[in-house]
């Protein structure tokens, strides 16, 4: 498993609805996140069972594992 690190760029892979479910609180990406596009890192949210990231610029939280590290 990767480990997201503050500063790091991400490329947006696409989420499934149980990915998207996974952990309470994940902001649902449809309408606000693009397949293939890169977003910034601003914080990372390590839980037992999932990792959340917070994007610079965007609202919410999302599931680390709809993204890769670039």
């Amino acid at each position: 498993m990767d480990n997201f690190r503050v500063g790091e760029t991400v490329r947006f892979i696409g989420c499934s609805q149980e990915q998207i479910a996974w952990g309470p609180g994940n902001t649902d990406p449809k309408g606000i996140l693009i397949i293939g596009d890169k977003y910034y890192v601003e914080k990372v949210e390590v839980h037992s069972y999932h990792t959340k990231l917070h994007l610079r610029g965007i609202i919410g939280k999302f599931n680390s594992v709809c993204f890769e590290k670039l």
